[in-house]
């Protein structure tokens, strides 16, 4: 198989340098290891750098084997790939994982893809127009603004993240194509929240605040004009912790299947979300799952009541059934529901979000 060069990218700004914002940066972390976690929604204040870091987690992540000419970025292993090609040579290319952004005005043509009338009546073949949900494959779709996003769209991604696979069916004929990934929203809770049937669908919940400790709001500022003014030089600086992060979470990744959880931990997980009264069992489903991939990205194969401790209010901060005039609760409420049923001592109010992220 021949593998072809790949073009060259602009500059993004590195992952280990955006400062603060832990409960953001591990949930995008988390969600790479293990997307069947099932996305993250990031609210917060305008310009806290959810769009920066979004994109700069898509740079850190080592390139990906693809088909060369394949729309949907399939694996030169895909048995379909192998099929379409009947023994032909599969050129290959190594490609940055895909980052895909969907803008607030699309149609369900260009998210989902549509199929040329025209051409299958005329020569009585498929002709597919691949989607936003074609090319995010394998990679990261970013929804900015996921709030003021048309709730039919919004139904449509997360019946594709979730399952993996996207189907369009117009006059009799059907197309299905694989479109797995991270499913990433963001936006501000000032204009509004998703329904909450929709918003339950994520997997984990991020809230994130503006810095206000003066000296850390310098040091973001100067480090963003020394990125601007040569970007080339500070990626370089940030060469060793880039790489050391990535190779951190590929192992992740490649642990992650021999990792367990404890029936006990389960048990207990299960009785968190009973007392809090959370719908359905999608919110025991990915706090399990979360747990494991952060023993993973931890180096463990065992995880501990403090991986669950760590993941479980952004896992279920969401699904909390609320007053329609309240917020969404801070995760207050869920660590202390987690200190009685694992009988550990409530942590203290900076320690649940109450604080901007960054300042602890």
């Amino acid at each position: 198989m021949s593998i072809a060069k790949p073009l060259a990218r602009r500059a993004v700004f590195p992952f280990t340098a955006v400062i603060g914002q832990e409960d953001m940066k591990l949930a995008l972390i988390l969600n790479v290891i293990d997307p069947k976690i099932g996305g993250v929604m990031i609210m917060g204040d305008r310009g806290t750098g959810k769009s920066t870091t979004i994109r700069a987690l898509a740079d850190l992540l080592p390139e990906i084997e693809v088909t060369a000419d394949d729309p949907f970025n399939r694996e030169p292993s895909n048995p379909d790939v192998i099929a379409e090609r009947e023994d032909r040579e599969i050129p290959v290319t190594l490609k940055k994982v895909p980052m895909v952004d969907l803008p607030l005005g699309a149609t369900e043509d260009r998210v989902c893809g549509t199929i040329d009338i025209e051409k299958a009546l005329a020569e009585g073949v498929k002709a597919f127009e691949p989607g936003l949900l074609a090319k995010a494959n394998r990679g990261l779709l970013y929804v900015d603004e996921v709030n003021l996003l048309d709730d039919h769209l919004v139904d449509v991604l997360l019946d594709s993240a979730a399952s993996g696979w996207n189907t369009v069916e117009r006059e009799g004929i059907s197309i299905r194509h694989p479109a797995q990934f991270v499913l990433i929203g963001s936006g501000n809770p000032e204009e509004g929240e998703l329904r909450p049937q929709l918003l339950d669908r994520f997997g984990m919940h991020a809230e994130i605040r503006t810095v206000r400790d003066p000296e850390m709001r310098v040091q973001i500022v100067e480090q963003r004009t020394e990125f601007d003014q040569n970007p080339d030089d500070f990626i370089v600086k940030c060469k060793t912790e880039q790489e050391a992060l990535q190779n951190r979470i590929v192992e992740a990744q490649n642990r992650l299947s021999t990792v367990s959880l404890d029936r006990e931990f389960q048990v207990k997980i299960s009785e968190v979300c009973s007392e809090l009264d959370v719908d359905g069992l999608r919110g025991d489903i990915v706090t399990n799952r979360a747990a494991k991939a952060l023993a993973a990205y931890e180096g463990r194969t065992e995880v501990t009541v403090e991986d669950v401790q760590k993941v479980i209010a952004l896992c279920l901060r969401h699904r909390l059934r609320k007053d329609p005039l309240e917020s969404i609760d801070s995760g207050f409420k869920v660590e202390k529901t987690f200190s009685k049923a694992f009988g550990v001592a409530e942590p203290s109010l900076a320690a649940n979000g109450r604080q901007p992220a960054g300042v602890r």
